[in-house]
């Protein structure tokens, strides 16, 4: 069976296809994900993804018969559609900080952290920070809302005519849901928002068959069914789920790093750094944290590729050349601090590459920690090929870390949804601590240097 995944990033756009006879992706189409700056405000380009994703499902089609398409997206993120199915106002862009000019005011009315599992985050990472902002602002256009949509049920919309929402999005530092009730929190309630929720479906739920008019453009079958879809780290998370043995933790890699714990040690969140309740794909709460790793490795390195050797990784272990938190500020387990280079003089574009993927392993750890993470790890995505980040992860936790094969971390889980009681074990390189004592010197200087 070959499942097109539509997977939609915050920095870019993929239609992947997966085998889910041999649990593996065999064609990729990808686009970056640009913000549109036109209109009211900064907002997704709904329209060019949408062109985008039509003539990767026609081209991909063509390679290989499409049997079903499944849906996963980046969180904080949703759509205003009136009766029509059409857009009420732009999908906003959650790094837009307009919702930050009624933060007064919002957190007047947003729920407590023990109802939602949600902490306080800036600009319009709170789906109900930009809601209650669209509402204030454009007042005439949010009346015309008929529905609210999580953005990969937005995406199922437009594939089927139906409407649905799904937990994982909903449960991702929203304000709208309460994890332990399973029922949107009293914020939904307070703002007479419940009439717009249309109905909490499954992820793995078949919604319909994509359109008539869809099918005709793309050569798809017009009997294609599409799954309800789902969040992009639970994507990660939902393989792991179905074939692992608690205690593991799972680390999505993309624009945002998520760890999630799964039958981790008892620890208290705390919202201040980051931490959240997510609501995985079973319908389950999960512990979590983030920071926006993969944002700040293209920063640090400009997006170019490096070379280093085995001589660079020596020096910088030895003369403790480290960067400490953060990048990109407001977000992550130290959202106040400014970034800092340590001992760092003279590094050559290796021993820096070394120290970033060093910096970047070391922040995981610190969100793994915070979460109670326990077990292995595995780490999915892009940061699964960076090879120093997996050894210092290792050496930092005490635990083994297996670096998944798959392209992008999303893809299997969302086509599982697809699947009737498939299951993917965990495949890829597994690294243990590595034995050599200097490693665990360099972590240990670079917290401490945190701390102090």
């Amino acid at each position: 069976m070959i499942v097109a995944v539509i997977d939609i990033g915050k920095t870019n756009a993929k239609v992947a296809l997966v085998d889910l006879d041999r649990m593996a992706e065999v064609a990729l189409r990808r686009t970056a994900n640009a913000v549109a700056t036109d209109g009211p405000y900064p907002h997704h380009d709904v329209e060019g993804l949408w062109a985008f994703i039509l003539d990767s499902l026609a081209d991909l089609n063509r390679e290989r018969r499409i049997d079903a398409i499944s849906i996963t997206t980046h969180g904080a993120t949703g759509a205003l559609v009136d009766h029509s199915g059409e857009l009420a106002l732009p999908v906003l862009d959650y790094e837009f900080d307009g919702p930050g000019q009624l933060a007064a005011d919002y957190e007047a009315v947003r729920p407590p952290f023990a109802e939602t599992g949600t902490p306080r985050l800036p600009a319009g990472l709170n789906i109900g920070a930009q809601l209650f902002w669209q509402q204030r602002r454009f007042p005439g256009e949010f009346a015309g809302a008929t529905a609210i949509l999580m953005y990969p049920q937005y995406w199922a919309l437009r594939l089927t005519g139906a409407a649905a929402n799904e937990v994982t999005s909903l449960g991702c530092h929203t304000d709208l849901w309460n994890p332990w009730r399973a029922d949107y929190s009293s914020l939904v309630d307070r703002m007479g928002w419940r009439r717009l929720m249309v109905p909490v479906r499954p992820a793995k739920d078949r919604l319909g068959p994509i359109l008539p008019a869809l099918a005709a453009q793309t050569g798809l079958d017009p009997q294609t069914p599409v799954f309800c879809g789902l969040h992009d780290s639970n994507a990660s998370l939902l393989p792991h789920l179905l074939s692992d043995a608690p205690r593991f933790s799972v680390v999505s890699t993309g624009t945002w790093v998520v760890s999630m714990a799964v039958g981790g040690k008892k620890v208290e969140l705390d919202p201040a750094r980051d931490t959240l309740v997510n609501v995985n794909a079973l319908g389950d709460p999960v512990p979590s944290a983030r920071f926006m790793g993969g944002r700040e490795f293209s920063l640090l390195t400009d997006g170019q590729p490096v070379d280093w050797n085995e001589g660079d990784v020596a020096a910088v272990l030895a003369q403790k050349a480290s960067l400490l938190p953060s990048t990109q500020q407001g977000s992550g387990p130290f959202p106040h601090r400014a970034a800092q280079w340590r001992n760092a003089e003279a590094l050559s574009p290796g021993q820096r590459f070394v120290a970033i993927s060093f910096y970047l392993a070391l922040m995981t750890a610190t969100c793994l920690e915070l979460i109670g993470g326990d077990g292995p790890t595995t780490v999915e995505g892009p940061f699964a090929q960076n090879r120093l980040f997996i050894r210092m992860l290792a050496a930092v936790t005490g635990r083994a870390v297996i670096a998944s094969e798959t392209l992008t971390g999303t893809s299997i889980g969302a086509a599982l949804l697809a699947s009737r009681g498939a299951t993917v074990m965990s495949k890829g390189e597994r690294t243990e601590p590595p034995a050599e004592r200097m490693w665990i010197d360099y972590a240990r200087a670079w917290q401490q240097a945190v701390r102090t």
